[in-house]
């Protein structure tokens, strides 16, 4: 048997369901994904550009294509999750992913940086973040959304942890040794978690989605539709929407934080302090609407989302030192928490897990590039205007459509799957 086959001699079930496991070494990945993340890039954007003798604007002009680029092949890395599972892919990625974090200490113009952002946005930020949460999807079926609260709320902490030692290890070894550690970490941690700990389903151990001892033995272990048939779902664009408004918005208004909140009247220190309450949202969003979205419908929790999200844009065209700003950054991060947990346990409700990497693929493709466009649009829009309030406003309209869209767009129904677990939509109710 391969090193990377599906079944090991871990504990039968008997000695706990293995799910439990998979939350923290969901967790884990998703955290070390903050090398490829905005914030774990933001603290060596300055090093950089005074060392490469680049402009700001081509800077920003490389992560934004690099960002698009790297969004392009999640479809086909969702698809390969489907067909070759989730242990196989979290191997190959953390591979590349380190690979690319080390290739970013070898950059010295602005080719290769842009080469650079795009390894790091696709295997770092997309690939990476796609597979841990697809593995929970596999795992859980009636508690998937507690499961993915948790999975998102310990890996968004361990997250902010990333531009901290990023930070640290650039006053302590310079912004190239500071890559090239990231890059060893990632291969120390994610590739050996992979191949040792990370199980594709169940079955591999003898055990039931959810740790269910007394599942029916003659049902398909995963059922799901295909990616073509989900895409002729109204539901399936109302979530994509959803999300890439969230991916777009929120962006913009981490990246330009300081500068829009400074507009305002609040110091550069009390701007940065912003994101203290804005983390504290998202943590209690992914908890709170995780636990929820086993429970009600999925239509109340995304305008949750929804209306989180366009009540903090609004709120920015307002913003004051205080109450103000604390309730503006608790929106907006509220939003994103609860957006996260929304699309990882929304689709595999309606769609099933038989074919979830190359549905989550597209949808989580388009985040990122949304996110790519987000800063430049508020920044076309301050240039324009000479204020956030304009563009904060106009943004607002995006998520209140969603809103709007969300009264009228059915639920898919589906016949019952196959014995090879595949099922198909009969009918949007």
């Amino acid at each position: 048997m391969g090193f990377l086959s599906g079944t090991s001699l871990i504990p039968r079930p008997h000695k706990g369901f293995y799910g439990w496991r998979m939350i923290v070494f969901a967790s884990v990945a998703l955290a070390l994904t903050g090398p490829g993340q905005t914030v774990g890039i933001s603290v060596f954007v300055n090093p950089m550009i005074e060392e490469l003798g680049i402009s700001r604007t081509e800077m920003s002009t490389a992560y934004l294509i690099g960002t698009l680029i790297g969004a392009l092949a999640l479809p086909w890395i969702g698809q390969a999750v489907d067909r070759f599972g989730v242990r196989r892919i979290m191997a190959l990625v953390g591979a590349l992913f380190g690979l690319m974090l080390v290739g970013m200490s070898l950059v010295t113009n602005i080719v290769g940086l842009t080469a650079g952002f795009i390894g790091i946005r696709m295997m770092g930020q997309g690939a990476l973040s796609l597979v841990a949460t697809t593995a929970i999807a596999l795992w859980f079926t009636r508690k998937r959304g507690l499961a993915m609260g948790i999975v998102s709320a310990a890996g968004g902490v361990g997250m902010t942890m990333i531009p901290l030692a990023g930070e640290r290890l650039i006053f302590e070894f310079g912004w190239r040794n500071a890559w090239l550690i990231e890059g060893l970490i990632v291969w120390a941690v994610i590739v050996p978690m992979a191949i040792l700990a990370i199980r594709n389903r169940p079955s591999d151990l003898g055990q039931h989605v959810d740790g269910d001892l007394h599942a029916p033995t003659d049902a398909p272990e995963v059922w799901g539709v295909t990616r073509r048939e989900a895409m002729r779902t109204a539901f399936f664009w109302l979530v994509t929407l959803a999300v890439t408004a969230t991916g777009t918005l929120t962006t913009a208004v981490i990246f330009h934080q300081i500068d829009l909140l400074g507009s305002r009247g609040l110091t550069p220190t009390q701007a940065a302090a912003n994101f203290i309450p804005q983390t504290i949202a998202t943590l209690i969003a992914t908890l709170g609407i995780g636990a929820l979205a086993d429970r009600i419908s999925p239509r109340a929790v995304l305008i949750t989302s929804m209306g989180m999200l366009a009540g903090g844009l609004i709120l920015g065209t307002q913003v004051s030192p205080g109450v103000v700003a604390v309730a503006f950054g608790m929106l907006i991060g509220g939003s994103g928490g609860a957006m996260r947990v929304v699309e990882a346990t929304e689709l595999p409700r309606f769609f099933g897990t038989l074919h979830i990497g190359a549905i989550r693929g597209i949808v989580t493709g388009a985040a990122i590039a949304g996110s790519a466009v987000g800063p430049v649009l508020f920044a076309i829009g301050l240039s324009v205007t000479g204020d956030y309030s304009a563009i904060l406003l106009i943004s607002s309209a995006f998520p209140i459509a969603v809103i709007v869209a969300a009264f009228f767009v059915r639920t898919p129904r589906h016949g019952a799957p196959d014995a090879q677990g595949e099922a198909h939509l009969i009918h949007e109710a």
